[in-house]
């Protein structure tokens, strides 16, 4: 019986299917959109499958890991240490992500090549005004930044609905935010297909609007979750990661905006 009690504050997670199954569905996702840049029969469809099989084992594993945390107390100060470090850890690697970006950005920037005109902007392409919707987007997302941290503050304080509403005003901000770059990119009259300047572009910025629209995600279950009571003043390490993410996206957009938007159309 003495065997049976666990003499250490750390969690023992039970076996699951979910690591797997999503390690089978980021292949099929990533092989089909290979299939569908290489002009292959059936490529979008196969990586349609495996991107919606990703959310859907997503929903299911994230089930698990707030049943273990509110319900069956298994998220213990020891077992929350880990999990901010590896929060920590996760968004260090965005960040190098992005810094590949970058780093295609300024070197296509910096010394323009003979093929482009041996000029930047490249000739031809007429760059969106950072003084427009750029602008606007930069202080939504700074608001955003503001509202999200007013909602933590709210939780610590206990104050229920100042947490609510601020949590839901981020929210509507972030979705507002994906909105305007839509009708940025529908009037834009380049395309990724339109020389380096396109390519660095639309990656750059397109992957950022892809990481706020998960931080939206994100920010809407942590509301879910602060509307069923899971969060206290002191166990909501939940809503933490997720402002984590919401600020390092902000951070992000500032040096697009600075970089990409005003200084790389000079």
């Amino acid at each position: 019986m003495s065997n049976s009690i666990q003499r250490h504050p750390f969690h023992l997670v039970d076996p699951s299917p979910w690591p797997f199954l999503a390690s089978v569905a980021a292949l099929t996702t990533t092989t089909g959109f290979v299939m569908y840049m290489h002009c292959f029969y059936g490529g979008l469809y196969l990586s349609l499958i495996g991107f919606l099989s990703i959310i859907n084992i997503s929903f299911f594993w994230w089930r698990d890991v707030v049943r273990e945390s509110t319900f069956q107390g298994h998220h213990t100060k020891a077992v929350q240490s880990g999990l901010r470090w590896g929060m920590l850890l996760f968004i260090v690697s965005e960040i190098m992500f992005f810094f590949a970006f970058f780093w295609a950005f300024f070197a296509s920037s910096l010394s323009p090549s003979l093929e482009i005109g041996g000029i930047w902007p490249p000739p031809g392409i007429d760059i969106l005004s950072p003084w427009e919707v750029p602008l606007l987007n930069t202080a939504i997302l700074l608001l955003s930044g503001a509202t999200c941290t007013w909602a933590h503050n709210s939780i610590v304080l206990g104050d229920r609905r100042s947490a609510l509403l601020s949590l839901a005003l981020t929210i509507f901000l972030g979705a507002f935010f994906t909105f305007l770059q839509g009708m940025e990119y529908f009037e834009a009259n380049f395309s990724m297909s339109d020389g380096i300047y396109g390519s660095v572009f639309f990656l750059a910025t397109g992957f950022h609007g892809f990481h706020v629209l998960i931080g939206t995600t994100f920010l809407l279950v942590c509301l879910l979750r602060l509307f069923k009571h899971h969060f206290t003043t002191l166990h909501h390490f939940g809503f933490e990661a997720a402002a984590w993410y919401w600020h390092f996206v902000d951070v992000v957009w500032l040096f697009l905006f600075v970089s990409i938007y005003w200084w790389g159309g000079l």
